[in-house]
């Protein structure tokens, strides 16, 4: 019986078997590349598609909470809440207080106004309010410059930059050109918010809207301590006052917390004298809901953007 030999390898054998086995790796490779490529698209499509959804999901959520308000209470604010030109729902909820105790001096004193494009008095200007802005950011407050000439030409709007103290609030508004009666303070500076409107003496508001810290519930007082220097670092949740203490300076000062917006963010205050029956007694805090946010994140101002006012 004769064996056969076994074919030995030609002088390139193991090199074309060793290409082989690198052309098969560089294959799977290059399929595991696609597939990665294939994936990175579907997840960019999936967070379009959630990034349009959201407003959708948190506006339905908004008119779940507002239903329960609207059965429990129909005279609450939040009911009457919309965007024009605030962050959240401030402009309908100011619209409706002025609604209801009227209009006198159509007037405001706003700090923390960022570049104008965004807080609780560009839409109560762009109403024909005339007022006073003050902004520490020398960024912001050019940009404020920028897109509202015609309101400040006309005299109809004052940007002032300032750095402000419990020290110098008063002079500083003072000799911007506004004191006495007016119709609506804002606060909102994200730090020593209840030390300045405390230390305010200069006008006199019927209404003033403050932002609160949502983190500390009532009946919790909790004021942050003064500090003249301090600015916000956009993440701490050591800010302003809680609502039970701006309640009780508010009192101090003759004003009544009439109501709060849907987000946690704002609290509203009127002057004691012009409540009367038009306004739901009792306790108004919510938590700081921040997945709410989106459902405002798609609102127009119903005039038109800044740049035309003419």
């Amino acid at each position: 019986m004769m064996l056969e030999a076994s074919p030995r390898p030609g002088p390139h054998g193991d090199r074309v078997s060793l290409h082989e086995k690198f052309g098969k790796a560089w294959r799977r490779l290059s399929a595991l590349t696609t597939s990665g490529d294939r994936l990175a698209r579907i997840e960019s499509q999936l967070s379009s598609t959630l990034n349009r959804l959201e407003p959708l999901l948190a506006r339905a959520q908004l008119d779940r909470e507002l239903e329960k308000i609207a059965r429990s209470d129909p005279k609450r604010l939040e009911l009457h809440g919309f965007r024009g030109l605030s962050q959240y729902d401030a402009d309908g909820i100011l619209a409706e207080i002025f609604r209801r105790i009227g209009e006198e001096h159509r007037s405001f004193v706003e700090f923390g106004t960022g570049d104008g494009l965004e807080n609780n008095t560009a839409y109560l200007l762009g109403q024909g309010w005339r007022g006073l802005w003050l902004e520490g950011d020398e960024r912001l407050h050019e940009a404020q410059l920028r897109h509202y000439p015609a309101a400040i030409e006309a005299g109809r709007l004052r940007c002032v930059r300032t750095f402000l103290t419990r020290e110098n609030i008063n002079e500083v508004i003072r000799g911007a050109g506004s004191s006495g009666p007016i119709d609506l303070l804002s606060v909102d500076i994200d730090g020593n918010d209840y030390h300045l409107w405390e230390a305010l003496t200069v006008v006199e508001p019927r209404v003033v809207v403050a932002e609160y810290n949502a983190y500390v519930p009532p009946p919790l007082r909790w004021i942050m301590a003064y500090n003249p220097t301090y600015e916000w670092d956009q993440r701490s949740t050591c800010f302003g006052a809680s609502l039970a203490s701006f309640e009780a300076l508010a009192k101090r000062k003759g004003l009544q917390l009439v109501g709060c917006d849907i987000v946690g963010l704002n609290a509203f205050f009127v002057r004691e004298d012009l409540c009367g029956d038009r306004f739901s007694p009792g306790t108004f805090w919510r938590p700081r809901s921040w997945w709410l946010d989106r459902a405002f994140a798609t609102a127009p101002a119903p005039f038109g953007h800044p740049h035309e006012e003419r």
